[in-house]
């Protein structure tokens, strides 16, 4: 049994309005992850349970390594079959949106959604959600959206529902949140959660190497290219940078997804409690800004307060226009100035 922590109003309010109406559009945010993969197409098969018609609309593309989630070939993509997109979109009775706090992590897709006569649902754990949905779900502390999905089924009585395919899909999104559960994963409940999860005949260790030993020779190269080559140590910041152009990635046959996990491994050093990963975008002319951290180093503030961003205590990301020599100058400059202003201790 798990803690019934979600608004029962809130829940009651959602099961009227699935009830209610037939036709439902799954979103989430741009660059989709396991977590935002997860969660839309799990509520997806929830609502195809019950009968209902469900499609989830992405802004671009997703990893390579979450394509074998189940219905995950029926995804339609914005930025490929935008025409397509936009029908659903205003066809839907009922938007959802998963896993992103505001319009604006969707990309273009986001005028589209806000101009959709459509009912708005949020269901995200991310932290200050705009006010763009008549209905929300915002439970930072949870472990992840999927975590979030699963309670709120389970408080309307859905678990009966959930298909094993769905169940995959939960898990793998909380596993990827949490760094196969290393980090954010600390509550009790999670751990309920994943045994009702197995009690519908998931295979933890399959959905593991399906996602972390499913990864092209590429990646592994550049994996030890950028650890060797481009790695850089702060250590009166206890901090570490790793960069990559777009012509370094090509060098390594990049494909999406191959980044993935980069940032996280120079938090493997002794005395290391802050890392960084500006790459440059493979199709727009801008830097992603990727930030780890673990215990009080608030990688938050940091990506809102000098790259746009926010995110997570000890995950959050942002964005940077410009060159890749000028944003690492930049990450230069704004971490000597968050460290000595006492922000950056752990």
């Amino acid at each position: 049994m798990i803690n019934e922590i979600l608004s029962k109003a809130a829940i009651g309010e959602l099961h009227k309005l699935i009830d209610t109406n037939g036709f439902f559009v799954l979103t989430c945010h741009a660059g989709p992850d396991g977590d935002a993969i997860g969660s839309t197409l799990a509520m997806a098969h929830y609502l195809k349970a019950l009968g209902k018609e469900a499609q989830v609309i992405v802004p671009d593309a997703y990893p390579d390594f979450l394509a074998w989630m189940p219905d995950s070939q029926e995804i339609v993509r914005f930025d490929k079959h935008r025409a397509k997109a936009e029908l659903l979109l205003g066809a839907a009775d009922v938007i959802f949106a998963l896993d992103y706090n505001g319009l604006k992590r969707v990309d273009d897709m986001g005028p589209v959604i806000a101009c959709s006569k459509a009912r708005k649902v949020l269901i995200d754990h991310h932290l200050a959600p705009d006010d763009f949905c008549e209905l929300s779900f915002s439970y930072p502390a949870l472990s992840s959206t999927c975590e979030l999905v699963f309670r709120i089924i389970y408080m309307m009585g859905g678990y009966e529902k959930l298909t094993k395919q769905a169940c995959e899909c939960l898990y793998a999104g909380m596993m990827t949140d949490t760094g196969a559960f290393t980090y954010s994963c600390s509550h009790q409940d999670l751990y309920v959660i994943i045994s009702m999860l197995m009690q519908k005949g998931i295979n933890k260790e399959r959905i593991y190497n399906k996602v972390y030993n499913n990864y092209s020779e590429g990646r592994l190269r550049m994996m030890g290219y950028v650890l060797y080559e481009k790695m850089r140590v702060f250590a009166a910041c206890h901090a570490a940078l790793i960069t990559l152009s777009r012509d370094e990635m090509n060098r390594f046959n990049f494909i999406k997804g191959d980044t993935e996990g980069l940032v996280n491994i120079p938090l493997q050093m002794k005395g290391i409690c802050f890392s960084a990963f500006l790459r440059e975008d493979t199709e727009k002319p801008l830097i992603r800004v990727s930030l780890r951290s673990q215990g009080t180093f608030p990688c938050n503030k940091f990506a809102e307060q000098y790259f746009g961003g926010g995110g997570h205590l000890n995950a959050s990301g942002g964005q940077y226009h410009g060159t890749l020599d000028e944003a690492i100058a930049h990450f230069e400059k704004v971490l000597q100035e968050f460290c000595c202003n006492g922000q950056g201790h752990s």
